[in-house]
């Protein structure tokens, strides 16, 4: 059985990405991952764990710095959930990488494999980067759907950076090569995986 403080979470991120997509691919994925989520995973008790890089998260998630409704109440809920969470370095290659990318960065699995709700359909975190950090080109078979919660630049396939803002979005469809980069403040953001079509 949920929590209700991860309940309330997946409520909060529901009204906020919908809120926020205006792709009809990002809205049709999205629409795919909220409605296996009506059914419960697996959860887990593991003790929440953070890396130093955490220690910047407060700054990334200022209230003050949100005037939209729909994204203050994910952000109250994301750090009503945040202790439970298990933060932990990207897993995979990290060429092109920035210098310092290994003690500035940490990735937390909400839900999908290895976290809080574990299940191999659905997977839903949160990534934070430090400033002046360049995440690595990477790539991966299910599609995804970013929410940006701070400044910071993205990268899609052979188009220039990009900043889609606070509450900007930005849909990957499967495989394609992306990457993100922070620029003074730390990057913050929230992503959606709908990855059942790709479960071994």
């Amino acid at each position: 059985m949920r929590s209700q403080t991860l309940e309330d979470f997946l409520d909060a991120a529901r009204a906020a990405f919908m809120a926020k997509v205006v792709e009809p691919e990002a809205k049709a994925s999205l629409s795919r991952v909220f409605t296996a989520l009506e059914s419960p995973g697996t959860m887990t008790s593991a003790p929440g764990v953070r890396l130093p890089i955490c220690a910047r998260l407060a700054e990334a998630t200022k209230l003050e710095n949100f005037q939209d409704s729909a994204l203050l109440r994910l952000i109250e809920t994301f750090l009503a959930l945040e202790p439970d969470l298990q933060w932990g370095l990207r897993k995979g290659d990290w060429t092109n990488a920035g210098p310092g990318f290994a003690e500035n960065h940490a990735n937390a699995m909400i839900v999908g494999p290895g976290g809080t709700e574990r299940r191999s359909d659905v997977w839903i975190g949160a990534s934070l980067i430090g400033p002046n950090i360049r995440y690595p080109d990477h790539t991966h078979p299910p599609e995804e759907t970013y929410l940006v919660l701070s400044p910071g630049r993205f990268m899609q396939g052979a188009d220039n950076w990009f900043e889609p803002g606070v509450g900007g979005t930005l849909y990957n469809p499967p495989g394609i090569l992306h990457a993100m980069q922070s620029g003074d403040a730390p990057l913050f953001a929230f992503w959606a995986l709908w990855a059942e079509p790709h479960m071994a």
